[in-house]
């Protein structure tokens, strides 16, 4: 049984105003984002943990650039299964994320069953890793790979929210 409270709770002005600090810096201090939001830190501290205890907060994500670790190549596989049961699709999910150059992989609806970004060293890596990591699971029908020109990061869900 999980302490987590539904994340679903609503969230209110001084909620969100500390979500965009925290989003905007993550790795400043209670007191330092108390101080912008112009709250005490012990409020600020609560309230954090509240947000963290719903599950609207559900940690710290670091991005790490992966060509300087000899990773320069950045690819979205899309995979396509033949079959679909609730076991294969988990097996084939839990066995891609444990897969070494996997950044995320995305279990998705429409033509496509995953989106798997990966980064790898080079061509013959990404080959590698396309056939023996994923079609060799018998529920992966094909797979097409498209290489990653460039990357950036979107604004985030807080925008829509947050003026």
């Amino acid at each position: 049984m999980s302490d987590r409270q539904p994340s679903g709770a609503a969230l209110d002005d001084l909620d969100l105003r500390l979500l965009a600090e925290v989003v905007r810096e993550p790795g400043r201090s209670n007191r330092q984002v108390a101080d912008t939001v112009g709250i005490a830190e012990s409020t600020c501290a609560y309230r954090l943990r509240s947000l963290r205890a719903r599950g609207v907060i559900s940690g710290i994500r670091m991005v790490i650039d992966p060509a300087p670790l000899g990773l320069p190549l950045q690819a979205v596989i899309r995979v396509r299964l033949g079959r679909h049961t609730r076991e294969g699709v988990e097996r084939l999910f839990d066995a891609i994320v444990a897969t070494p150059g996997v950044i995320e992989a995305f279990h998705v609806a429409g033509d496509d069953d995953f989106l798997v970004h990966v980064a790898v060293e080079d061509a013959v890596a990404l080959r590698d890793l396309v056939l023996q990591h994923i079609t060799v699971h018998d529920a992966v029908r094909t797979t097409a790979t498209h290489l990653v020109f460039e990357r950036r990061e979107g604004i985030g869900p807080l925008a829509r929210v947050v003026r």
